[in-house]
């Protein structure tokens, strides 16, 4: 078949990647000369912690086939680094016991480490924690990197075709218009445009049960030591619904979050990149028109929780920056997936998921439509 992919994000690449793989020919077009939302301005990290039930079987799906994936294309970066959710109170640390003692525990890749275990196995956390949530299953891949070193790989099957600087403007009996006035014939069109729910999107589908949300983050200079894994606070056991249970609703009743982390809705990720730096973040905001700036306050909130787990101050910061992402408002649903017409498919809302369960979300759709 010949396949059309409007987006040239990690759902619009994840899906060339499987057809190309299951034998057909694949058309990507994208509006920007390469991808420029929210796949590159994340932490690339491939969170199966604190998953849902619903979730869990594809988020550890979508880690099996990234560390494939990695395997066969080292420019992703794959690395299994797993994480440490860091516990810095009684309630925190309860919290974890919970988690760790579930009969799903070893499913999830849990292990409740004491303080030493984490610097043990983390020599870089010389800060102040009660213990550590450890999940030996989380990994990184190089956000910025992924993209182009799948499209190099894709490229070079010759059953690939990557436009960049170019907007698709309608769909018409399965061609593809875009805005140069090109036409682009195919067997199959799906549009995975990200967080650009008009337009096309909503021309093609409607007012779909999707909403965006918008989060800041920022990246240091290299730490000049290895983190060994990723590392989280435990204000992710409030964010991630696997952790829902008695001992999180008292932790929530008896340690409510900081000002400024209730209002920016936080929760403290930190992953070391393949150069040494650290990105860190990330707050949510949910209600548009977003703002167009980054405020200060979460930054400086983010960077003293990473120094109180470190021990020492951090590297300077290189960068900051904002991004905005597509989720579906259905907590259980893990993308918004219709087909307005006959092998048009519209693919959208993995919300913050998208980087950890994109290569498993493909492959469902492949089997879905029969690719």
């Amino acid at each position: 078949m010949r396949v059309t992919i409007i987006g040239g994000g990690i759902l619009g690449t994840a899906h060339a990647l499987e057809a190309v793989q299951r034998g057909h020919t694949v058309l990507q077009l994208e509006r920007e000369v390469q991808a420029r939302g929210a796949t590159v301005r994340n932490f690339g990290l491939v969170w199966v912690s604190g998953r849902s039930t619903a979730e869990l079987d594809a988020a550890l799906r979508s880690r099996e086939l990234w560390e494939k994936l990695g395997a066969e294309i080292p420019g992703i970066g794959f690395r299994p680094t797993g994480s440490m959710t860091l516990l810095r109170t009684e309630a925190e640390l309860a919290v974890a016991r919970a988690a760790a003692d579930r009969g799903d525990a070893e499913y999830r890749g849990f292990t409740l480490l004491d303080p030493d275990r984490v610097r043990a196995l983390n020599p870089a956390l010389r800060g102040t924690f009660l213990g550590a949530l450890h999940c030996a299953l989380d990994a990184a891949v190089e956000s910025r990197q992924a993209l182009p070193a799948i499209r190099e790989y894709l490229s070079r099957t010759g059953r690939y075709t990557f436009v960049p600087g170019v907007e698709a403007r309608s769909v018409d009996n399965l061609t593809v218009r875009d805005d140069r006035g090109e036409r682009h014939g195919a067997d199959l069109v799906m549009v995975c445009a990200g967080a650009a729910h008009a337009g096309l999107v909503r021309e093609l589908a409607g007012d779909l049960p999707v909403r965006r949300v918008r989060l800041q983050m920022m990246q240091t200079e290299p730490l000049g030591e290895p983190l060994t894994t990723a590392i989280a606070d435990a204000d992710s056991f409030r964010y991630y619904p696997g952790f829902a249970g008695p001992a999180l609703d008292t932790l929530r009743r008896s340690e409510p979050q900081l000002p400024v982390a209730a209002a920016e809705h936080m929760q403290l990720l930190c992953v070391q990149r393949q150069h040494g730096g650290l990105t860190i973040g990330d707050t949510h905001e949910y209600d548009e028109p977003f703002a167009f700036d980054v405020t200060e306050a979460p930054y400086a909130y983010l960077a003293a929780r990473v120094e109180e787990f470190l021990g020492r101050p951090l590297p300077a910061v290189r960068q900051r920056w904002a991004g905005v992402y597509s989720q579906c408002v259905d907590p259980h649903q893990l993308v918004c997936r219709t087909s307005p017409e006959d092998n048009v498919w519209v693919v959208t809302g993995p919300g913050g998921r998208g980087m950890t369960l994109g290569p498993a979300i493909a492959e469902q759709t492949a089997d879905l439509i029969g690719l």
